[in-house]
């Protein structure tokens, strides 16, 4: 496929890697040339310099032929009219945008064919906030991840010691629940996965991804660790985008406070909330976190836009006695350094970002992937169409498909039924497949799996 990326930032030259590394043929636009020439050194891609709504920029970097334009600068409004432009000039069959700002966004109608001609938006922002919330409900979890609009869910929870199932084999799940229809789809031990059978044993430290039903989450984590207490009172480091997005969905549910340094901005948080608490001061002052009773706090989020104030913030609050800490991380090289030993989830919001525009690359129906362990796997919603002739899935017994190595069928959704996977499980046409794929260089096998052939009328 080719795709042409504008703007070269933390989520461009993040996609750009990802996209680069499956044999598209990427192009990225940046108005800055020592970035643009640091991505081409480390990826085999094109580069052009010049501003991305430029139309003379659009055909140097291939427009006439591209197969999709992937508008992710810092400006919505260079997003926007990149997209008009492809869409008049170059008729680009899809035109991807970041857009930011709820100004626009309160107005789907500004993106229909006939006005902004964008199929698809994209706000990091809200996908961002999305996914802290899911970690707020689900406490414990390192990341909840849902497919088939919420029906079912893909859990990722650390085996701690006095968890039931720790030191016993998968199999005993069934007998621990009765009812409760779970699988576990991967486990990393130590860093590298498994693709675990039902004589599988479950070690402390293990990172364990299931796949269940939304109402059974709390049960099957409550196999591998002990449960947390739900959340009550939250404190949110930073009153820019994510933050304030993020009180806004939290405070009618839990008690939140938001710190901010810059008056000026505080005020303004201030004025978009009802009922959060929201305080001017320094996130990295004790003394402020100790008069706000840290010591009592169930989560503490650091979501400036400084990576350093993140992480040290963070540290401060857990040493403070905070029951859980996260931060938004964008620098990757962060990510592992800090995570687990000093901050208990580090965000990512390009890994979370990408899967809301992977869905659009991937070749056959795919309706959601979302990427997993910084970009070494993925999980993957498909839809199987077609029928036993023309179908490599469809009218076949999850045991009978060729999946390749690596690669693990976690839950079925047939209408509103959730089906957990098992070798008997027949696959029949227009089920969502969740699948687990814990090597990325396998994706191409897998899409293969879910293209319809020729026969298929």
């Amino acid at each position: 496929m080719k795709i042409i990326i504008l703007g070269a930032g933390q989520v461009g030259s993040t996609v750009a890697a990802t996209l680069a590394s499956e044999s598209n043929d990427i192009t990225i636009v940046d108005v800055e040339s020592q970035r643009i020439r640091a991505l081409q050194d480390r990826l085999d891609i094109q580069v052009v310099l010049g501003h991305g709504s430029h139309p003379e920029v659009l055909r140097r970097a291939g427009a006439e032929d591209a197969d999709m334009i992937l508008a992710v600068t810092n400006s919505d409004e260079t997003n926007m009219i990149a997209c008009q432009i492809a869409y008049t000039l170059f008729h680009t069959p899809t035109k991807i945008a970041r857009v930011r700002a709820k100004e626009y966004l309160s107005f789907p109608q500004l993106f229909a064919q006939e006005a902004l001609p964008i199929d698809v938006l994209i706000s990091p922002e809200q996908v961002v906030t999305e996914y802290i919330q899911r970690l707020i409900e689900f406490p414990g979890a390192l990341q909840v991840l849902d497919f088939a609009n919420g029906k079912v869910r893909l859990v990722a929870v650390r085996a701690i010691h006095g968890g039931p199932l720790v030191g016993h084999e998968i199999m005993e799940l069934k007998q621990h629940m009765p009812g409760i229809q779970t699988r576990v789809a991967a486990i990393f031990r130590r860093g590298k996965p498994i693709i675990p059978t039902g004589d599988t044993i479950v070690e402390v430290d293990d990172e364990v991804f299931f796949v269940a039903a939304r109402k059974n989450i709390r049960a099957v984590m409550g196999e591998l660790r002990r449960l947390d207490k739900p959340v009550k009172r939250i404190i949110i480091a930073g009153g820019g985008n994510i933050g304030t997005r993020l009180a806004k969905a939290l405070e009618h549910k839990y008690q939140v406070k938001i710190i901010d340094r810059n008056l000026q901005q505080s005020r303004q948080v201030w004025a978009q909330l009802e009922r959060t608490i929201v305080l001017n001061g320094d996130v990295a002052d004790a003394n402020l976190l100790l008069e706000e009773n840290i010591e009592n706090t169930d989560v503490f989020c650091a979501m400036t836009n400084d990576d350093e104030a993140n992480i040290l913030s963070s540290m401060l609050a857990k040493r403070l006695g905070a029951r859980k800490v996260m931060a938004i991380i964008n620098r990757p090289e962060y990510v592992d350094l800090v995570q687990n030993d000093l901050i208990d989830i580090a965000i990512s919001p390009q890994q979370v970002t990408i899967g809301s525009l992977l869905a659009h690359v991937r070749r056959g129906d795919v309706v959601a992937v979302h990427s997993l362990r910084r970009g070494a796997a993925e999980a993957i919603e498909a839809v199987a169409h077609g029928d036993k002739r023309s179908s490599k899935v469809v009218g076949r017994k999850v045991k009978e498909i060729d999946l390749p190595d690596g690669t693990t069928i976690g839950a079925i959704v047939r209408g509103d039924e959730v089906l957990v996977s098992h070798s008997e499980l027949m696959v029949e046409a227009e089920d969502h497949v969740i699948l687990f794929v814990v090597d990325k260089k396998r994706i191409v096998e897998v899409e293969r799996l879910f293209q319809v052939g020729i026969t298929f009328l």
